[in-house]
């Protein structure tokens, strides 16, 4: 527990943590615009929970003090249990027993002072539909592997603030 905790006072760490929502981000915007499939907007809210997560370590990683560290174990923590609650309930939609009832939002509902569908279009505009499955993989779909991804986000997160407190440490 004490080399976990230790380990997440450095900037490797949140390097690392850093760079692998970058990939996601990056694959992501390689299936919307070069394998042409449309987000819909449950994924577009599961992108926004990983631009959540990776935004999370930008204070670290400039000044990697106490203060920093609390604001990024609060929006990491909250960005990944949110997105995997918003795969889970976009696997939901996709496996519905009646698809007419399992429909979704077409605009996001970002707030009214942060209108990023408007701002970033080629990233946060919802063009598809929920239901549709059309990215298959090791036979689950994209919010099922997603569930995986914010499940282990939120899994490490866990045991990285059970470690600070296991070892009366300031977080």
């Amino acid at each position: 527990m004490t080399f976990i905790s230790n380990l997440s006072d450095t900037r490797l760490a949140w390097g690392l943590l850093f760079l692998s929502t970058l990939l996601l981000e990056a694959y992501a915007l390689y299936t919307q615009h070069a394998m042409d499939l449309r987000p819909c907007i449950m994924c577009i809210y599961q992108r926004t929970a990983v631009f959540g997560i990776m935004f999370a370590c930008l204070p670290v990683l400039v000044a990697n003090n106490i203060l920093t560290r609390l604001f990024a174990y609060a929006i990491w923590g909250i960005s990944a249990i949110w997105g995997g609650l918003i795969a889970w309930e976009h696997y939901d939609l996709q496996t519905a027993s009646n698809p007419f009832f399992a429909t979704c939002e077409i605009v996001p509902n970002f707030p009214s002072w942060l209108p990023l569908h408007e701002w970033l279009p080629n990233l946060f505009a919802a063009t598809g539909d929920c239901g549709d499955i059309d990215w298959v993989f090791m036979q689950m779909s994209m919010p099922q592997w997603m569930m995986v991804v914010f499940g282990i986000y939120s899994a490490i997160w866990f045991v990285v603030i059970a470690a600070r407190l296991v070892t009366k440490r300031a977080i």
